[in-house]
């Protein structure tokens, strides 16, 4: 346990230098940045001691002229400061900006090209909070962290080196109990922001509970746990009070440090005074002690602050990192077509069985053989977990088998490209999803270069011309999030132009229809099989009505095939449970 906040460090900071490869096209530009901020922390360096001569000055009654002209040096110097500083500022944010928007194109360009397996074992909220908040956090790292990590420094080893020149007996004497008591505010600051963040975790667990309790107020009451959800919004609240308390303490204990500074600073103008009355020091020296004393302070109580963002950061960095390390599909950017691997829709399964990456223990598919010639309709039903849409995950290539093979036309679809394979493919799905732009848009999605006849012909085909045409803005009406401004009916038949357009030669439908109303069913299947004819169609069916015409019927259970013939040949098996499904299905 010991070695692990050393081992976070030292590998995070390695770590970190990985991604700096973003920052490599705008390396001079971040130098100059760098060069700019070492002359305006100079510059700032320069204020104390100028200050002093020019108390040494008055002392030693020289003239205003000769006075003057210190002030106006230190004038210049302050603007050139604040010139330089804010040249810094300008390029540094420049440079972040560019470096941010090409690790969230590479880190989203990855993120697509990840395989389904990845998907299948991470919440969409946290991929969503690598790329937002996580990449937010380096923006703070490369504009401020960083800047501010050199400045204090260079302000701590430059006002030390000064204070030396002037007087190291004084600076030694400094050196004993100013940056002691810095420390000391600087570990108390990182107690204060820790007992903060546990205070921030529980109001937001409290938050979740009060959106979850009021987004579910009607099972809430239906079920009288109004008791329950009170008992625990108000553990969570206490909780959120007693970490306020402890971290309350420590701020109190922040009154003790700001004493604790005064009494250093004035030992050190006590020291200093005698200093002076002793002949050993001047009183602009004496001045400037103090300014640079104070500056040294505030610096290494500041780096509590700088130290808490750079681990956050480091943080962010590791998980951007293990993202990119991900294994990616190969797929192309662009598809051309090639004839070597242009499919004619035959399909064999050969002897494939299948377990999820996540769930090994668990066999979906033992022993799984068929085919299916091209232009065939062949339907899959089964009991809900039988292992049917992991058939069409395994077409699709979304995972490998485990063992046996898949074929495409004779040949292992190891050996096909994936974007060839998809390219040819199409799934309509029973839960359509649909993008938040346009019916244009999204029927486009299959076909991303189609023309204007090519949509209007796709809609003719899915039965969506009509209502379409229906909608003051044509196809060019917006559909809302995931489609919710259209109905079941409409969004299935959206999705049907969509596949429509993509003309593929193997064509998957799961469960297409089955929770559309009749009217709706009637339409959906008459486009349905438009789309069938002359392709291969696998069609996994939940409403039995819809595939009595299929070449052929699998019925799977338990991962395993059972049954398998024609409709007329499984229904007159009367132990069967195809013919035990469909009574099931009439009898309601």
């Amino acid at each position: 346990m010991s070695d692990k906040p050393k081992s976070r460090s030292f590998f995070g900071f390695r770590e970190m230098f990985k991604l700096f490869r973003f920052l490599k096209p705008y390396r001079w530009i971040f130098a100059l940045g760098l060069l700019f901020l070492l002359i305006s922390t100079g510059a700032s360096l320069m204020f104390p001691k100028l200050l002093g001569n020019m108390v040494d000055m008055g002392n030693k009654g020289k003239t205003l002229h000769d006075i003057s002209r210190t002030g106006l040096l230190l004038l210049i110097i302050l603007a050139t400061q604040a010139l330089f500083s804010y040249m810094r500022t300008r390029l540094f944010v420049q440079v972040t900006e560019k470096t941010l928007a090409s690790i969230r194109q590479n880190l989203y360009n990855h993120l697509i090209r990840l395989p389904m397996s990845f998907f299948s074992e991470r919440r969409v909220g946290e991929l969503n909070s690598r790329i937002s908040s996580d990449i937010s956090l380096l923006q703070d790292s490369i504009t401020d962290t960083l800047a501010d990590i050199l400045s204090q420094l260079l302000v701590i080893i430059g006002g030390v080196t000064f204070m030396m020149i002037s007087s190291w007996k004084l600076t030694l004497f400094m050196l004993a109990i100013v940056p002691a008591m810095a420390l000391f505010g600087f570990f108390s600051g990182r107690v204060i922001r820790r007992y903060s963040k546990k205070a921030q975790s529980f109001v937001a667990e409290s938050n979740t509970i009060v959106e979850e309790t009021l987004q579910g107020i009607q099972n809430v009451k239906a079920f009288t746990n109004e008791a329950f959800e009170s008992s625990r919004y108000r553990e969570k609240t206490n909780e959120v009070a007693k970490a306020g308390i402890k971290g309350g303490k420590y701020r109190a204990a922040m009154s003790f440090i700001v004493l604790g500074f005064f009494v250093s600073m004035a030992a050190v103008i006590w020291r200093g005074a005698a200093m002076i009355a002793n002949g050993q020091m001047e009183a602009g020296q004496l001045f400037s002690f103090v300014i640079y004393s104070g500056f040294i302070a505030g610096n290494i109580a500041g780096m509590a602050g700088v130290y808490t963002r750079l681990q956050k950061t480091i943080g962010a960095v590791e998980n951007l990192l293990l993202l990119l390390d991900e294994p990616t599909e190969a797929i192309e950017d662009k598809y051309v077509p090639d004839p070597a691997y242009s499919l004619h829709g035959q399909i064999a399964f050969d002897h494939v069985e299948f377990r999820y990456p996540s769930r090994q223990e668990v066999v979906v598919l033992k022993d799984v053989s068929f085919s299916i010639n091209p232009g065939q309709e062949i339907a899959l039903v089964g009991p809900s977990g039988s292992g049917k849409s992991t058939i069409a995950s395994l077409l699709l290539k979304f995972y490998e088998p485990t063992s046996g093979t898949i074929l495409f036309d004779g040949r292992d679809s190891r050996s096909f490209p994936v974007t060839a394979l998809r390219a040819q493919m199409a799934i309509v799905m029973q839960d359509v999803f649909l993008f938040g732009g346009t019916i244009r848009e999204n029927i486009a999605y299959g076909k991303p270069d189609a023309g204007e006849n090519e949509l209007t012909d796709a809609a003719i085909q899915a039965n969506a011309w009509d209502f379409i045409q229906s909608f003051p803005n044509g196809l060019d009406t917006i559909v809302g999030e995931r489609g919710v401004q259209l109905s079941g009916g409409q969004r299935q038949r959206i999705a049907i132009a969509r596949a429509v357009l993509k003309n593929p030669k193997i064509l998957i439908l799961d469960e297409a229809t089955s929770s559309l109303d009749s009217e709706s069913e009637k339409l959906v299947q008459e486009a349905l099989e438009k789309l069938m004819k002359c392709r291969t169609s696998l069609v996994i069916a939940h409403r039995l009505s819809t595939i009595r015409n299929a070449d052929s019927i699998i019925v799977l259970s338990e991962g395993t095939i059972i049954e398998q013939g024609t409709h007329s040949e499984l229904i007159s098996n009367e132990k069967g449970l195809y013919k035990n499904l469909t009574e099931l299905q009439y009898a309601t």
